[in-house]
């Protein structure tokens, strides 16, 4: 199973996340902001990361663009309650290779996590 990083300023978003994935196997980190992210991925440098778009300060396609500048094979899932394709596009284009629609259910995030570590671009819709 692989270790991820759950990246979301809300504490419910990385709880529901973080009681999908556990049970799942995967092991657990949690970031509350885009710099704690970025410290938290180059000290531990998980397989995926979970990213949601919307927060304070740094918004997820920011860190999306930081992260893949710090380590251009990031693995990176975006997670968003915004459905606009503008967004989708965006984080794409950022190099993203899922993307999830909250709220998060456990097939949709299990199943973009396992197409993101598989190596298949895409993911939940």
């Amino acid at each position: 199973m692989a270790k991820i990083l759950i990246v979301d300023d809300s504490a419910l978003s990385r709880r529901v996340s973080r009681r999908i994935l556990e049970p799942a196997g995967h092991t657990v980190a949690e970031a509350a902001d885009g710099l704690s992210a970025l410290e938290t991925y180059s000290l531990d440098r998980p397989d995926l990361v979970l990213l949601d778009v919307t927060m304070t300060e740094m918004d997820g396609l920011e860190v999306l663009n930081q992260l893949r500048a710090m380590d251009p094979l990031a693995v990176v899932v975006m997670a968003t309650a915004d459905v606009q394709s503008s967004t989708r596009v965006l984080a794409e284009a950022g190099g993203a290779v899922g993307f999830v629609i909250k709220p998060l259910t456990a097939e949709t995030v299990l199943r973009a996590v396992a197409a993101a570590l598989l190596g298949q671009a895409g993911g939940a819709k």
